[in-house]
């Protein structure tokens, strides 16, 4: 039986206007082959994959838990592309649907979705349930950042 090779993502630099290829785990952060400008790293995962694709992530991991039933995750997974696109080099967004990875909803005790984690090399340090604005969700994170700097400092 032939192995599956996973196909990565394509994104188009916000920059340059480049195609780039973005694999979902990968060391570093991604950069445009052309101009070298951060890309935006937004990926899905699973339960056989989240460890690689999203604990052993360097940058802040974003992890969205939603369903593909739940209105307002419908609304809040657009808002964290766009600020996963102008946080572009400094998160990697991970979504996750609970209905096709339920261990990863137990383990993170998912009780209402979307619920919204923020990982740092892997130990939970934010998480918030419900949607919100782009304004909202990317002031939580920028304070998790702040955080994160003022620890590393």
């Amino acid at each position: 039986m032939p192995t599956q090779t996973v196909k990565a993502p394509t994104v188009t630099c916000p920059t340059c206007g480049k195609t780039n290829k973005v694999p979902a785990a990968a060391e570093g952060r991604p950069r445009c082959g052309n101009c070298k400008n951060p890309l935006p790293w937004i990926v899905d995962a699973e339960e056989r994959d989240f460890a690689e694709v999203a604990e052993q992530a360097d940058p802040l991991v974003v992890v969205d838990l939603w369903a593909t039933w739940c209105g307002p995750c419908r609304m809040v997974s657009p808002a964290l592309e766009q600020v996963a696109r102008e946080l572009a080099g400094e998160i990697k967004l991970v979504k996750v649907d609970i209905d096709r990875n339920p261990r990863l909803a137990q383990r993170f005790e998912v009780q209402a979705v979307p619920t919204l984690l923020i990982l740092d090399k892997g130990e939970l340090v934010a998480r918030r349930a419900g949607a919100a604005p782009a304004g909202t969700l990317r002031s939580w994170i920028e304070q998790v950042m702040t955080g994160r700097d003022s620890k590393e400092g």
